[in-house]
């Protein structure tokens, strides 16, 4: 049916002919037949049905449809005009790009593109310098991962699994290795630490070639083409051997950090402390005294609903951050974006910050109003 719709509704130049469902990715069994999310019948474009379905609905079928649909046309073509000029002893370069073909584009495009066209030119011409702007550019770092850039790089690099990556990521967030600060995921102190220490100990087995050869190696088990003993043993003794070395280079690490809270019991400070569950607060005198108490982080603004208790950051079984009331459960009021004590300006509400990668903008929650206004942000 997709191939009739293509050739009906966009043209035989559309269709690719030699689609293939992704041998060229990095693992042989990609696992995707039981991944793939597909609209039932392309027929049923996403306008035609646009009626019958929610705003959010229609956007998450638009994106399955196009996809889908994209997947099996045509590439876009472009021709690129490279142009090198000689100043002196200085090359300076342009380049200059124009669509020849939209090909899959004109299904799957969510950004506007522009051509980047070059003033007429050929080889051998003089050219007048019209302006210098002096501008300095520094080499940014690369962006920190998201989960969907996460995701990407271990199906690039042939680690792990469709089904794995969800639990993979909710781990790392669990045991508080990372942190998601809007999209991005931060590491924490832990997280630096532990990974210095399977760096210095462990550099073999955390090699993504490792990671990826295993992958590869127990695929063969299961087509029954090696025995698995053989594969567990390879790894098996230079693994213990590595944790028995690991064991006596290892100092105890004392991530204690102290603070200012008084232990009620015995009068010794707090420490912060980090357990199975996430930090928490205990006495500096345990084992002695065994006194604990929560961590509650408040940022400083009180709650817009009742007015009595004060705004904490929490964090759900995902390890995704909200924003709640510290008279939790006789206040319910919850937020997943950080209310800044403000007050809308147009309909009384309280206002959060909402932060995407390029600002930060305070809006109003009441989807009635929709007030905002934008902050610079002090990070991109």
């Amino acid at each position: 049916k997709s191939k009739e719709y293509i050739l009906e509704a966009l043209g035989e130049d559309y269709y690719k002919p030699d689609f293939d469902k992704g041998k060229e990715k990095g693992s042989k069994k990609v696992q995707d037949a039981h991944e793939a999310i597909r609209p039932t019948s392309v027929i049923r474009t996403p306008d035609s049905i646009k009626s019958s379905l929610t705003k959010d609905q229609f956007k998450l079928y638009n994106l399955i449809w196009r996809r889908f649909i994209a997947s099996q046309m045509q590439d876009s073509i472009f021709d690129i005009l490279n142009v090198e000029c000689k100043i002196n002893d200085y090359i300076l370069k342009a380049t200059g790009s124009k669509m020849k073909f939209d090909g899959y584009t004109k299904i799957y495009n969510f950004t506007e593109r522009e051509d980047k066209i070059l003033p007429p030119i050929n080889e051998g011409d003089t050219l007048i310098v019209k302006d210098i702007l002096p501008l300095q550019h520094f080499t940014q770092p690369p962006a920190r991962y998201t989960e969907a850039s996460l995701v990407k790089t271990l199906e690039e690099l042939g680690i792990g699994r469709p089904s794995t990556y969800a639990p993979t990521i909710t781990t790392i967030l669990n045991r508080e290795y990372v942190e998601k600060q809007g999209s991005s995921l931060h590491p924490t102190e832990l997280g630096k630490i532990v990974t210095d220490i399977l760096e210095t100990n462990f550099q073999k087995f955390i090699d993504v070639d490792f990671t990826a050869t295993m992958e590869s190696q127990l695929d063969e088990v299961e087509e029954g083409n090696i025995p698995w003993k053989e594969v567990v043993a390879k790894s098996y003794e230079p693994l213990k051997e590595a944790i028995e070395i690991a064991k006596e280079n290892i100092e105890k690490i004392n991530m204690d950090e102290e603070t200012d809270e008084i232990c009620e019991n015995c009068g010794e400070h707090m420490v912060i402390k980090h357990g199975r569950f996430g930090k928490f607060m205990a006495c500096k005198n345990y084992p002695e005294c065994k006194t604990t108490k929560p961590i509650v982080n408040k940022i400083g603004v009180k709650c817009p609903k009742c007015n009595n208790g004060d705004i904490i950051l929490r964090k759900s079984k995902k390890g995704k951050a909200f924003y709640g009331c510290s008279n939790y459960p006789e206040c319910d009021f919850l937020s997943w974006n950080k209310p800044t004590g403000d007050i809308c300006d147009k309909c009384g509400s309280y206002m959060v910050e909402k932060i995407t990668k390029s600002e930060t903008k305070v809006v109003c929650p009441n989807k009635e109003c929709k007030n905002e206004m934008v902050k610079e942000n002090s990070e991109n």
